[in-house]
Parts: structure tokens; sequence; C-alpha cells
């Protein structure tokens, strides 16, 4: 249950009913009977941003309120509580699956509440692979407390010692005498049980698991299959407005005039006139738009001279504060220690996140307070800003999450959300923000155009002594090593959120943001030098690899493509590249075809070997490998933004091209078994290597040398005549 009722979830006579508001004092005091447990957990260090980037309300809440919440009502069944979201990646299924072994019971048995921020316990945000990896083991630690509760309970139902006992299908049961058994329902049927262990028990064995590892078919399938899934975009309130908002044509555009006169004539129309907001309402979405079109605006241009073709020299020379994150040996003794240097210079362009669902968000204001139903990857983030916007305390305002029709990072800026309170607010009614497809690429958080340079050698054997890398505006994320090199240095300079002034627009989290820059330079440039050593790039990897984890992912890839070393171009059209992110690590091959006349480069194969820990639902991360593998290679082959002073010249689809069902190439996915590595990040790793995947292959097939994303037919062919 996403804070409403999807199919195959929660009983519709039982669903909660999700455009109602109760404080969570007032839901708790609705549950009754039953056994509801909280647990305080320490969540230092599993955070994905640092603490000191939090605002300090948010760090004291993360002190003070609890980590995990389940309830066991009186029927038997098994809600949890998360502040985590459904855009796709589904921790609906996998979540209930963790429950489900911890507790006993048979997972169609197991609710789930998700995003609702009067109903879950406060989470930093639906990001960074950390569902299954942060708050399962906080779930977890629920579920092992509420079993030990529920022995407890059965002892004294059962009059039997604790010991004797064992938990099974949703019941306690003496592990002597089957006959003797009491369903959890019955042990919570009639009371409020407040009880805290002195002994926290911990949670079970993994050769104890029967249900994790397991195949499960998602339960919200059906309801997006059939339509019966529900976005914010699907919700309707009495007396609700839709809302169209006037937009620049560029950014830093500034507004200098404008004339309303003729919007204000339809009849309905509401217009709301504020600094920094022009926008029309109507309760017909169609007639707020038109009415849109008959606003008379001038602006003053933008102050920006950037273009996308100018951008790499701007962020090349860009003045800010350079970090130092990974240091080893000395950098100058590595420069002499090389016979062979090989340096060069990486660029990847700006990159739409363009989700299906565009940012959309509902607001009412009741008295003071105030629901939000919005597509957001972070519900209590939201919170916080909608409350700052109308001045009300943060408890007074309540977010739901419905489904969310993808993110990849970008539904983590909440932007429509304040723009609807702020809405709701002026009109006193409630207000639905829609963007559009234009809005949505206009508005978008971009993932930042980046230069990387790379300065590397090789001693007299072909061994790797020097590397010397520098990412600029793509973050540090993904850039550390797993391979031995003894005298190396990695310098970050800016983040892949900015810093302020640099980009021509806001730039931000893009589905594992900066580590699909850092694995492309990094990958091209390894298979690079294993051409100057003389030697197979797989070889030449796994001569170097001192991760075992990647070491073995990198071995079964090759034994599992039947890889036929070769040296430099064979002219196969076979690229290898390998990478790790979210705690996992992948090896993928690729095989590419190109069409010299036209620089069009067909995937024909790609193999991508994945080890993630201990792995929970097998057919749902073979689902996100496939989703990495498929929107990789629109960053790898086409997405990228064209700009000119602040003005967008990619606005949809006709111009900006995601990947398309004519591009599925042959794809083979493998998990390997690592049982005993706790369960890791799997929504992006698969995504980071394909940029450097298919730039080696595209060389191998023609021996162009690709150097900048995407690899645009243009561009293919321009390296073509370069290698002549």
């Amino acid at each position: 249950m996403n804070a409403f009722t999807p199919s195959g979830s929660v009983p519709a006579a039982r669903a909660h009913d999700f455009m109602h508001r109760p404080s969570r004092r007032d839901f708790l005091k609705q549950l009754g009977t039953g056994l509801s447990v909280l647990v305080f957990l320490d969540t230092a260090g599993l955070a994905a941003e640092s603490e000191a980037a939090r605002p300090s309300r948010i760090r004291q809440r993360i002190s003070t309120d609890f980590n995990a919440f389940l309830r066991i009502d009186e029927n038997g069944r098994v809600t949890c509580f998360t502040g985590k979201i459904e855009m796709g990646q589904g921790p609906i299924t996998s979540l209930p699956q963790m429950m489900a072994e911890e507790l006993d019971v048979p997972v169609d048995q197991i609710d789930i509440i998700m995003g609702d921020t009067d109903l879950c316990p406060y989470d930093q945000g639906t990001w960074g692979s950390l569902t299954t990896r942060q708050f399962g083991p906080l779930m977890l630690a629920a579920c092992a407390e509420a079993r030990g509760v529920l022995l407890e309970l059965g002892a004294e139902a059962l009059k039997v010692p604790v010991a004797r006992l064992i938990t099974r299908d949703g019941a306690v049961v003496d592990r002597d005498d089957a006959t003797k058994r009491v369903t959890y329902g019955q042990l919570t049927h009639g009371k409020r049980i407040e009880r805290h262990l002195t002994v926290k028990p911990d949670p079970k064995k993994l050769a104890d698991y029967k249900i994790v590892g397991k195949p499960l078919l998602r339960r919200d399938s059906r309801a997006k299959v059939t339509g019966e899934a529900r976005y914010t975009g699907d919700l309707r309130l009495p007396g609700m407005l839709y809302a169209s908002i006037l937009r620049p044509p560029a950014h830093g555009a500034k507004l200098r005039s404008v004339d309303l006169s003729a919007a204000r004539a339809i009849d309905g129309i509401v217009v709301v006139e504020q600094p920094g907001l022009v926008a029309l309402l109507h309760a017909l979405p169609d007639v707020a738009e038109a009415a849109l079109e008959k606003v008379k605006a001038v602006y003053d241009p933008s102050p920006s001279t950037l273009d996308d073709q100018s951008i790499y020299a701007h962020l090349a020379t860009a003045k800010v504060e350079p970090r130092v994150t990974a240091h080893a040996g000395d950098i100058v003794a590595g420069a002499k220690a090389a016979t062979r240097r090989l340096d060069a210079a990486y660029h990847n362009a700006y990159v739409a996140h363009a989700p299906m669902e565009p940012h959309t968000a509902l607001v009412q204001i009741e008295g003071d307070r105030a629901t939000v139903w919005a597509s957001t990857q972070n519900p209590f983030g939201v919170r916080e800003e909608v409350a700052d916007v109308l001045g009300l305390p943060v408890e007074n305002v309540r977010v739901i999450t419905p489904f969310v029709g993808g993110g990849f990072g970008g539904k983590s800026a909440n932007q429509q959300t304040r723009e609807a309170a702020q809405l709701a607010k002026a009109t006193g009614r409630p207000v639905m923000l829609q963007w559009t497809r234009g809005e949505e690429f206009f508005n978008d958080t971009f993932r930042p155009a980046a230069v990387i340079n790379i300065s590397s050698g090789l001693d007299a054997a072909g061994r790797l002594v020097l590397w010397d890398y520098e990412v600029r505006f793509a973050g540090e994320r993904g850039s550390d090593l797993f391979y031995d090199i003894p005298h190396h240095r990695t310098t970050a300079i800016g983040r892949f959120n900015g810093p302020a002034g640099v980009h021509p627009f806001n730039v931000g989290a893009w589905r594992a943001p900066g580590a699909n820059t850092n694995a492309f330079a990094r990958e091209v440039h390894l298979s690079r030098l294993a051409e100057l050593a003389g030697e197979d790039p797989i070889a030449f990897r796994l001569r170097h690899m001192n991760e075992p984890r990647a070491k073995r992912c990198l071995e079964e890839a090759a034994r599992i493509w039947g890889w036929t070393p070769a040296v430099g171009r064979s002219g196969r059209g076979l690229g290898v590249a390998c990478g790790g992110d979210a705690g996992s690590y992948v090896a993928t091959i690729a095989e590419v075809a190109v069409d010299r006349a036209t620089g069009k480069v067909t995937v024909k194969r790609v193999l991508c070997v994945q080890e993630m820990g201990l792995l929970i639902n097998p057919a749902g991360a073979k689902q996100q490998m496939e989703s990495c593998i498929m929107m990789g290679m629109g960053y790898a082959l086409t997405e990228e933004i064209h700009f000119k002073a602040g003005a967008l010249s990619d606005t949809n689809f006709d111009t900006y091209e995601i990947p398309r069902f004519s591009w599925l190439p042959k794809m083979d996915t493998v998990i390997l078994n690592a049982d005993n590595t706790p369960p890791q990040g799997g929504g992006e790793p698969a995504i980071i290597v394909m940029g450097g995947v298919l730039a080696n292959a595209v060389y191998d097939a023609t021996g162009a040398r690709l150097t900048a994303l995407p690899m645009t037919p243009e561009r293919v062919k321009a390296a073509l005549v370069a290698a002549g």
C-alpha cells in the first residue's frame, strides 16, 4: 500500500483513505488493538548525504524520531510503514519479502504504506540505492523485536518456556508439540500491546531463509498494467483548480512587463500575480493553458553567453577550490617511473531525467493544516519546504506520495510542490500543478556537463604506475579505484549539484550521480592503456584489479561470453568495462555494429554480470539491471541538452531522443551468488558502465576513439574521419 491501495496489497475494505488527514497520534489511536513496534536505531554513517548538509531541524528529527515501524493487526495481517517511495524500482515488493522472512508470515499477509509523512518514520529520501541496504536492516531489526515480543506472548498463552517456541506461518508453535500453537492474530486480538524487550533478538541467520532469494512478481504490476494505479495527476478534490505558470524563455531571463488583461477576461479564470510567480488557474486544465497563451510578457535576455559547444572550455577553467578525495604514493615519483604516458580529457553533456510522469503536486489547505500529494522522491523534504512556504509548523503539513512515474534523482527537487503550495495559499482552494513536458525539461535539474582530465603512465613492464585523475563538476562518486596503482591521486572540483553560478541552469542527481561520468572516463582510459601496454583489455584489468568482488565479476563475464583475447582493435566490435556503485560491482561486455556512412551505432548484445550481496528478489534485480542497460544506452548514444544563452533547444522528445524499443539488444544479466555479503544496491550499478563499454566497443569496431558523450552519429563520423 503506497499511502493508498494498489491492487494486491491491502483488501479494499481495509484500505487507508488517503484523501483523509489524520495526525500520527490520531492514527495510532485508530489502530486500536494489535501489536505496534517502533524501533529507535542510530543511523549515523548510513546517510547518503553528509550530516552537515542537512537542515538543523532535520538533523534533530533523525535523532529523536523512530526509524522503523510495523504493526501486527488482530486478524494477523502485518503492515510495514516506510518513508521510502515506489517509483518503479520495486521496494513495494522486496521490503514485504524481507519482512515476511523475518516474521515467518506469508508474503501476501504483508501490507506496506510508503511515503506518508504522518504515518511513516522519517526518511531522508529515496535515492542512492539505499532502500534495501539502509532501511532494510532497520526494518529487519523491528521485525526481530516483534518476533521476540510474539514469542513472549506465546509463552504466556501456551504456558510453555520461550526456549521451546518457534514462529511459523504467522503463528507461535511449540517445537516439541505442534498441536500447541497460537496465531499472531490471536495473540494481539482485543489488546493494545506495549512491551519493550530487555534483550533485543538478532535477525535470522541466512541458513534459515525460505522467502528471501525467491523471484516474486511485483505486487504493483497488475495495477500499473491495467491503469488502476493512481498517480498524483489522477487525484481530484472538490473545488480544485489547475494551474498554468508563466515561464521565462531562457534561464536567467528577467520579466520586464506583463499584460494579463486578455487572460483575465476568460470566464472562471483566477489570476495570481506575485513576485517571481505569475499563474493562471481554472477548474479545467485546458482553459488554464489557453489563458496562459493570451498573456503578453516581455523579458530582458539572459546574461549567459554559454552554449553546448563552449561549456567544456568554461568548465575546464572555472575557478573552484579542489578537493583531493583519494591519494597514495607520490605523483612525481610515478611520473618518473613511467616509461610510456597517456594523458587525455573526457567530456559528457547535460542530460535530462525525462521521466514518464512530469513533476506534479496537489495541495489542499484547511485552516492551519495542509495536505500535499506529490510526485517526489523526498516526501519529508517536501514537508519542510511546504511548511516554509505556508508559514506553518512542520507537523501541520502532511505529504502523501502516490505512485511516482519515474524519478532517477530528478524528483528529489520539489519546485512544483512549492509553487502549488504558494498558489493554494493565494487562492484559498486546492491547486493541482502538472508540469507540461516543456516545463519538465526547462525546470529539470540536469545531469551536469563535466570534464575529466587523466594523466597516467606505464612502467617498462607495462604496469600502471601513475594515475592522476581530475573530475570537474560531476562529483567523485564512482571515481574510486579498484585497480592497484602505486602512485595515484583523485581530485574533485565541484560536485554533481554545483556549485551555484558555474552552470547556466540547475544541475543535480541523475541515476548514480557522477558514477556514469567517472566510469566512462576511467574505463575508456584503461582500455587505451591496455593497448599501449600491448595487452588484451580484460587481461590488463585483471592484472591490476585489487578488489576480489570486481575481479570475480570480470572473470565470470569473460567466461560466459567466451572472450578471446586480442590486443588493440580487433574489428569484432567488442568492448568491456567494470564499475562499482551502491556497494555492488558489475562487469559488462558489449558488441556493437557501426554504420560508417551514417555514424549510427547499433548495440547487438550486452552481458552484465553483477555481484550485489545477498539477493532479495532475483526477478526485481534483473529488471533493474535491464533498465540500467537500456537507460544507459540513451546517455551513451543520443541524450544531450542543446542550449544557447540560457534557452533550451530540447524541450520534448521530438529532438531529445531517449532509447526506443527498436534499440533493444540481446541482453544477458547474471547475478553472482554472494549470500555472505549484506544486500547491496541494485537500482544503479549496471548503468554506470554503459558509456565506457559502448565507447570501447565502437573503437574496437572502427578504430574511432570517442572521448565525449553522447556518441551521436555526427560525433562518430567525425571520429572516423579523425581516425583516418
